[in-house]
């Protein structure tokens, strides 16, 4: 809850380098690869061209160990990412004069010429720093033989009998070792999904398979693979026709980047499973639940053999990434990859799902998912605004049917032959193709859109769309080329070629401008849901609930921007009476808290110098605090819930007089044994200095000083009778006692409070005052100072950071140090006596007790029947309320269950003959270029 929301609400956006990586899938560089200026990226102009193609391309290359990395200009002709490990060999080519070019062999052969189109200082200087990060990867290339081995792209292109091509080290060993390669080789079984076993969906003749596969076989052998694949245009219409079944996985992961995740923690994935086997959490028990139902259409999910490998790989990254554990529509996903990856493919490719091509989008709050939201909304309204406005008029939610095409990237939503060419193409494309997509399908529908008049009209509408998909788009017309273009490749090109305009920057600049939004109303509802869920809110109204669950958010907030969430916010495990999940937060982040209610709980500072006039504020800590921490904790689990703090302000905020004197006795009553030991009065004394520390005047200070006189001595008067000891002789001093006896009871105490009349004026009412519910200002209120340097520092304060502000202080402090106008000013926690002057230093009292009267308590036994009818505060039941409850987003109505298709049944493809002369597959462009044509033919 809070704490997912402190994450969203912390987000800062991604460097430059950041942006880099992640643009091509390379994960953030490991301890020790970074070159030795300490830059991540390294950038400069090149021109890239591939042996064997005449066509070359300008753009830019980018060394981000352990990576180097390629990009067009046009930023779509020509891209790679290369591991660094992959590179055998780097040679400089002989060039004109004034030009630097560089000729890179891969591990499979492959030769890339890069030439440096910069000044010949800065090409030095590259090169003198892809020859310091390649020697740092050498031990990483010897991992790499068994790794790629297993990859299906090696055995498509060996599967002819042609030669393995893996560096030519292997050329060069002897015969005996070549045929023991050859004999290691045959046994070796490349990686692969369920498909294998159960089938893969569809009818592998209807979706030419062998066609695909010929055609990406001449693709690989000549622009490399798996983990040195080179992408150039005519890849991009490949994967737009679709990938083949057998290589979809190899694919999949190599588009996305898991595959460099994979590499670099080989053995993780079976280490987390060895070391969780047989735990269980709150995230195994809600796999358990939708186990069976993840496609339960597809036989393999039918079969424990099936829900085992989905089982595992979900529990796996439950563990992994415990903040994020198990959430809706994940099972979906990762049955869905499944089928055509192996378990560790399948959750390293989940990872990245997560981590960073979705972002949020699987996580309690679902705030990424929100957030997409938002933004398909927002372009709907300009690229479709008729649509839009006749959404408006009739109230239909556009989020109703397009959050389940989002969150389950459309698999649960249409047949899964069509849903996994749209995976193909988000893997390739990135999450632009989720929103093109969407749009398309708003558009080819838009007549009919504008007729519907409510919720269930929209969703019928569109499960009627996809149950289509395979049928002609085009049934009258005349040509049967144009019957044979389906709705599914019409969806397609309206959805690249009408909305290409919707590109990566469209969709970062979107999601920057409404993450605000998005927050407000994830912050809104979780406050809702927090103070609807209380069982016992006391005496406070909703306002002051609202008002706590801010400060205590902002709390959290604190912390986590701090850097140190993971260790200050508690994620306790643990149920309510209710069976919710409770989130608690430890000391640390409640004396935060604390110091945003309470007066005494913080140091405020005054500082004015010659410039401007600011309020300084620190965490104030005592043992009064830890006190109260534990004393609220009524359930001892060492973190407090949203419930607790609410019953533990409850039980101070509202108080009497001898309410308050009986909750300051009860907090520092350590045994709870109804006494007060003379540690604890000691210890009481100082937590009365401690509240007292910043107030003006001595008055306080000897409130406490006759407070200790006459507590001592009253104790002292009734300590005989509390150990029954036995009268001591006349003229003798009695033993002193042990420290940690009972010495003090409630009664007394009240008796010793009232005899001082500033004590008394401060458990009837200030103490109470001093617990104010309101947003406290930040660490720097505004300039109070008149004049134009206020003016100039309330503009500084807006423009600068808090770093620098910091910065310009501490400067501000010296200079007014050097000329003698820098003064620092504690702000009293209750300030009665700065108020009120007519009050007085209070006065040393008579006791109470004279000697007379001390003497015949003793034999009466009078004092101790107080004692004896006094008794201490019992927790009542009500206390024993549940936690802070996080709150839970509504169910979509439509994930529950996927729709089976007829489409989706599975054929075997081993066994089926294709006849190549009745295909016509050029490149994957044909089918798309004829429908393309045909609807700018039909535009009127």
């Amino acid at each position: 809850m809070t704490t997912i929301s402190a994450q969203f609400r912390n987000y800062r956006e991604p460097t430059k380098d950041e942006a880099i990586r992640s643009f091509f899938n390379a994960p953030p560089a490991g301890p020790g690869e970074i070159p030795p200026t300490g830059k991540d990226v390294v950038e400069i102009s090149a021109v890239m061209s591939l042996r064997g193609e005449e066509q070359s391309y300008s753009g830019r290359l980018y060394l981000m160990p352990p990576f180097l990395a390629f990009i067009s200009l046009d930023k779509k002709s020509a891209r790679f990412t290369l591991p660094l490990y992959t590179i055998r060999r780097v040679e400089k080519v002989n060039s004109r004069a004034g030009m630097f070019e560089l000729a890179l062999v891969l591990w499979h052969q492959m030769k890339i010429n890069v030439q440096l189109t910069s000044l010949r200082p800065t090409a030095d200087a590259f090169c003198a720093q892809l020859r310091d990060a390649l020697k740092a990867q050498l031990p990483q290339m010897k991992r790499l033989r068994p790794f790629v081995r297993v990859s299906y792209s090696e055995h498509l292109i060996k599967e002819d009998g042609e030669e393995y091509m893996d560096g030519e080290d292997d050329v060069k060993d002897g015969e005996d070792q070549g045929d023991a390669d050859d004999v290691q080789e045959a046994k070796t079984e490349f990686l692969g999904g369920l498909g294998l076993t159960f089938k893969f969906p569809g009818d592998s003749k209807k979706l030419r398979e062998k066609s695909k596969l010929k055609l990406w076989k001449e693709y690989l052998r000549t622009h490399g693979r798996n983990a040195t694949l080179v992408r150039y245009p005519s890849v991009q219409r490949l994967i737009q026709v679709g990938l083949p079944n057998r290589l979809r996985g190899d694919l999949w992961e190599t588009l996305s980047g898991s595959i460099y995740l994979r590499f670099a923690n080989q053995g993780m994935y079976e280490e987390i499973l060895a070391k969780h086997a047989g735990e269980t959490s709150t995230s195994t028990e809600d796999i358990e639940k939708d186990l069976n139902r993840s496609l339960p259409e597809y036989r393999a999910y039918q079969s424990e053999m099936g829900i085992g490998t989905l089982r595992r790989v979900l529990t796996a990254y439950s563990w992994k990434n415990r903040e994020v554990g198990y959430c809706q529509a994940m099972n979906i996903l990762v049955a869905a990859i499944l089928i055509y990856m192996s378990e560790e493919q399948a959750f390293w490719l989940l990872e990245v799902l997560c981590n960073r091509l979705l972002p949020g989008y699987y996580s309690p709050s679902m705030h990424g998912t929100l957030l997409d939201q938002k933004v398909f909304e927002s372009l709907v309204s300009r690229c479709l605004p008729i649509i839009s406005e006749h959404f408006h008029e009739v109230d239909v939610q556009l989020s109703v049917a397009s959050l389940p095409w989002f969150l389950s990237l459309y698999i649960n939503s249409m047949p899964m032959i069509f849903a996994f060419r749209i995976v193909d193409c988000f893997f390739a494309m990135g999450p632009k193709v989720l929103f093109q997509v969407g749009l398309a399908i708003l558009k080819i529908n838009g007549e009919k859109l504008l007729e519907i008049q409510d919720d269930g009209g929209f969703i019928h509408l569109m499960r009627d769309y996809f149950n289509t998909l395979g049928d002609s788009a085009h049934p009258q017309a005349s040509d049967p080329r144009m019957r044979a273009i389906t709705n599914f490749q019409e969806l397609l090109v309206v959805a690249f070629r009408e909305f290409s305009v919707i590109t990566d920057d469209t969709i970062i600049a979107e999601r920057k401008r409404h993450r605000n939004e998005i927050v407000t109303g994830i912050e809104s509802f979780s406050k809702r849901a927090a103070v609807r869920n209380l069982k016992d809110p006391g005496q406070f109204k909703k306002e002051q609930l609202g008002a706590i669950y801010d400060t205590l958010y902002r709390a959290i907030c604190n912390v986590s921007a701090s850097g140190s969430g993971a260790n200050a916010i508690a994620q306790l495990e643990t149920t309510d009476a209710q069976g919710r999940a409770e989130t608690r937060i430890d000391i640390r982040t409640y004396r935060i808290f604390l110091s945003n209610v309470a007066t005494w709980a913080r140091d405020e500072t005054v500082v004015s110098n010659a410039f401007v006039e600011r309020v300084d504020r620190t965490v104030a800590e005592h043992e009064l605090i830890d006190r109260m921490f534990f004393f609220w904790d009524i359930t001892h689990r060492g973190a407090l819930s949203f419930q607790d703090i609410v019953t533990g302000l409850n039980g101070v905020m509202f108080n009497d007089l001898m309410s308050n004197i009986e909750w300051f006795f009860t907090v520092h009553d350590k045994d709870k044994d109804g006494f007060l030991s003379r540690d604890d009065v000691l210890q009481l004394s100082e937590s009365l200095l401690f509240i007292f520390r910043n107030e003006i005047g001595d008055a306080y200070l000897g409130a406490v000083s006759n407070f200790m006189a006459n507590a001592f001595e009253y104790g002292d008067a009734l300590q005989p009778q509390i150990n029954g000891a036995v009268e001591v002789a006349e003229g003798e001093r009695p033993p002193e006692p042990p420290t940690n006896t009972p010495y003090l009871n409630l009664a007394t105490f009240r008796m010793v409070v009232l005899a001082d009349e500033l004590l008394e004026s401060f458990f009837d009412a200030d103490f109470s005052a001093t617990f104010k519910l309101e947003l406290a200002p930040g660490p720097e209120s505004p300039s109070e100072t008149p004049g134009l340097m206020a003016g100039i520092g309330g503009l500084l304060s807006n423009l600068i950071t808090d770093e620098n502000k910091k910065t310009l202080n501490r400067f501000a402090d010296e200079l007014g140090k050097s000329i003698g106008r820098h003064q620092v000013t504690y702000r009293p926690a209750i300030g009665k006596v700065d108020r009120d002057m007519a009050l007085q230093e209070p006065k040393l009292r008579e006791p109470f007790v004279s000697p007379q009267m001390r003497d015949r308590s003793m034999s009466s036994g009078s004092l101790t029947s107080a004692a004896s009818n006094s008794s201490l505060p019992t927790p009542s039941s009500e206390l024993n309320a549940p936690g802070f409850l996080p709150p839970q987003l509504p169910t979509f109505p439509a994930l529950p269950e996927r729709t089976p298709f007829a489409i989706d049944e599975v054929k075997d493809d081993d066994e089926d003959d294709e006849d190549e002369d009745d295909l016509v597959v050029t490149a994957g462009d044909e089918s798309l270029d004829e429908v393309d044509a045909f609807l700018q033919e039909n535009a009127d």
